[in-house]
């Protein structure tokens, strides 16, 4: 029995310190959200699952209203924290090649990739037995998606999540957990 999962990167959001969890989408964000719940709405959706980060939230509020579906939030898929301090623009490259090459690898009060990727794919993995043979879109943020698209297969790494958009869908098959077939439905 397959289970389609449509991991949704979401839209394009102001960056502001210390709103990681409240920061709604830009203009752009808001308009590439409506264009997101066009490609999904006819895609046979019948669980929305997200990040409670209010942007993943807002990327498939759209898709929720057409479908006449509820959102349900799952705290693990929230995004990675990087740090307890301030990351400069121009270390945070260097700083997530390093994450990347080094699973344990952590910035100071940060989770690391191997920790950051144990809680989303947990999670992950209760979505694929609970609603098997379902079609699922789960609202998320790049290094999550990167991390649990990792996990079922190792080819996904930080060139793949670096050529990801906001906003982004890609489709997942999974026969059981085992992942078979990945397929991006954004297009700009």
């Amino acid at each position: 029995m397959k289970t389609i999962i449509y991991m949704v990167r979401h839209a394009e959001s102001p960056y502001n310190e210390g709103t990681e969890r409240t920061r709604e989408l830009t203009l752009k964000g808001r308009e590439n959200a409506a264009k997101v719940t066009e490609i999904l709405k006819e895609e046979g959706i019948h669980t929305i699952i997200s990040s409670p980060y209010a942007r993943a939230v807002l990327t498939l509020e759209g898709v929720a209203t057409v479908l006449g579906l509820e959102i349900q939030l799952m705290e693990d898929l929230r995004e990675r924290h990087f740090s307890d301090g301030v990351v400069a623009d121009e270390d945070f490259a260097s700083a997530e090649q390093k994450m990347f090459d080094d699973p344990d690898y952590a910035l100071p009060g940060g989770e690391s990739n191997r920790v950051c990727q144990h809680r989303a794919v947990s999670v992950m993995k209760q979505i694929l037995e609970e609603y098997e043979g379902g079609n699922i879109a789960i609202g998320t943020h790049g290094h999550v998606m990167t991390l649990i698209m990792n996990e079922f297969d190792p080819s996904y790494g930080l060139h793949f999540m670096n050529q990801t958009t906001k906003p982004d869908i890609y489709q997942l098959q999974f026969d059981g957990l085992t992942l078979e077939k990945v397929r991006r439905l954004w297009q700009e």
